[in-house]
């Protein structure tokens, strides 16, 4: 049977919450990757990013609704939702953006059971850790690339 340490890349790119949003898009473009691991200061494995998080911060932000009344203003909406959505067109640093508490597999977790947690987490990167260390990365392709064999 085999596993996540006989399919990952173990050579991988990452990004820190430091890095700049344009920085992000230039790595994206350079590498061909659309998902990369968030390491903090230490280099632990802190989240993901991805480029649909990049495009999503351009998505137009959405005004709530509100009407007056009687010199009164009511809105319509959550107010905290709209302060996420006020953080994410203003972002400018990976940390403002990334996905926190990454889906991880471990060196021996089968390609099947892989394969499951992408599909189950709609996630197309799985950072392979061992003993609470990043030694590696999954990506949906190389789940692809052992149909081949």
């Amino acid at each position: 049977m085999m596993t996540a340490s006989d399919i990952m890349s173990t050579d991988v790119v990452t990004v820190t919450p430091d890095t700049a949003l344009i920085d992000l898009a230039k790595k994206f473009v350079e590498t061909r990757f659309s998902n990369l691991p968030v390491l903090d200061e230490a280099g632990k494995l802190i989240g993901v990013i991805s480029e649909t998080d990049l495009i999503e911060q351009q998505r137009p932000l959405h005004i709530p609704t509100v009407m007056t009344l009687f010199d009164w203003v009511f809105a319509f909406g959550n107010e905290k939702r709209f302060q996420e959505e006020v953080d994410r067109v203003t972002a400018a640093v990976v940390g403002e953006l990334y996905q926190k508490d990454p889906v991880v597999c471990t060196p021996d977790t089968s390609v099947r059971d892989i394969a499951g947690l992408m599909s189950q987490h709609k996630v197309h990167l799985l950072p392979v850790v061992d003993g609470g260390t990043m030694v590696g990365v999954v990506a949906r392709l190389d789940v692809i690339r052992v149909m081949e064999d």
